[in-house]
Order: C-alpha cells, then sequence, then structure tokens
C-alpha cells in the first residue's frame, strides 16, 4: 500500500534501496527529525572530540575572551 509523501526507489534486481521523503508534506515531523539527527551522529562515530574545557577555551579565544 502506497504512503503519500513518500516514495521507495529499487534498484535494477527490485530491492529498495532508497526512500523519498516530501518534505514539504514531512518536514516538521518530530519523528522525522530524531531519525535524521540519529543518522547525523552515527556518521560522526569515531571522529575527532574534545573535551569539555578545550571547547570553552577555543570559543573564549575566537570571541577574544579572557
Amino acid at each position: 500500500m502506497p504512503i503519500a509523501g513518500i516514495k521507495y526507489e529499487k534498484n535494477v534486481r527490485g530491492v529498495a534501496t532508497h526512500v523519498r521523503i516530501d518534505l514539504k508534506r514531512y518536514g516538521n515531523n518530530e519523528i522525522l527529525e530524531d531519525f535524521l539527527d540519529g543518522m547525523e551522529a552515527e556518521s560522526l562515530r569515531g571522529g575527532e572530540t574534545i573535551t569539555l574545557d578545550e571547547l570553552i577555551q577555543k570559543q573564549n579565544k575566537k570571541r577574544h575572551i579572557k
């Protein structure tokens, strides 16, 4: 059963590989926002990290705060 505003794209073998979501229809959906936030967080896994103190020092230096 098709869902309005949601389209599944399939490869030549008929396997669903992509989902298109109409953001005009679902863009303000909290569940979708949580999903996308989780995907972004997952993409950053294993990346560079800094301590809170290092962040504060960098921001203070950037803003010329002593």
